[in-house]
């Protein structure tokens, strides 16, 4: 009964904009069993009603097996590069804006010069039920604000959902501005990500994947996840976070970051 419950969700997450076809960038598609570092696209979507939202928070996370790392790369929403697909430059969150999941991978894919595997992508309004579900998550907090209704010390603080949420939109109290919001929203996902990883059986994921059920879409599959989780335990003991360096330019009126 619960392998059945936990098939259907992940069946009501699956979204395969790519149509199975591999990266333009693969020779040959990844073995899990064999441990292949692979890559995944990070999207969290705000989306409104009528419109397809916009990606604000785009992070390429690969993982390797063998290394035992992780690495995250923050990528800035306002990021001039291609649109693949358009044959204009704009700001890289225009891409998910223009053309969805499908147009956000090719864009990165060929901003990076890296395959792009998988993708998750993430109803930000969502994002506090991913928390909740692994029973919240702890980080370090460098710097002490008030958002939305919440007070978020300075040092090692425990989030809830909600929290969590306010803890990662925050951006205008932050001197560093979209860099600082980075930041926080990295130490939430690696956060999510120990938590996840600690758990002792796939049974346990039960609840993580119910409440993901309507804020969640991924081209991963049941299988795969599977065989992740089995495979790729050991990539969580190292998390990286990386920051693209640039500086802004104004571009006919328009603020843009340039690489």
């Amino acid at each position: 009964m619960l392998y059945k419950s936990l098939t259907d969700t992940v069946a009501n997450m699956h979204e395969d904009p790519r149509g199975g076809q591999i990266s333009e960038k693969r020779d040959k598609e990844i073995e899990f069993k064999k441990k292949d570092p692979f890559s995944v696209l990070l999207l969290g979507v705000d989306q409104r009603a009528g419109d397809r939202g916009r990606s604000d928070t785009i992070i390429v996370m690969t993982v390797n097996p063998k290394e035992e790392s992780i690495e995250m790369v923050s990528i800035p929403r306002d990021t001039r590069t291609e649109i693949v697909g358009r044959g204009t430059e704009d700001k890289i969150n225009h891409a998910y804006a223009f053309g969805g999941v499908e147009m956000s991978m090719n864009t990165v894919e060929n901003f990076l010069d890296i395959p792009i595997d998988y993708f998750v992508q993430v109803n930000m309004e969502g994002f506090k039920e991913i928390v909740d579900a692994v029973g919240g998550v702890t980080v370090n907090n460098d710097l002490k604000f008030s958002y939305d209704g919440h007070t978020f010390p300075e040092g090692k603080i425990t989030l809830n959902g909600e929290e969590a949420l306010a803890f990662s939109r925050m951006r205008k109290g932050d001197s560093r501005g979209d860099f600082g919001r980075q930041i926080r929203q990295r130490q939430i996902i690696e956060a999510v990500i120990k938590e996840g990883a600690s758990l002792e059986t796939l049974v346990n994921y039960g609840p993580i994947f119910e409440a993901l059920s309507e804020n969640i879409k991924t081209n991963l599959t049941f299988d795969q996840m599977v065989a992740i989780q089995a495979n790729y335990r050991n990539a969580a003991k190292s998390i990286n976070q990386h920051t693209i360096n640039g500086s802004g330019k104004r571009i006919n009126g328009i603020y843009y970051y340039i690489v």
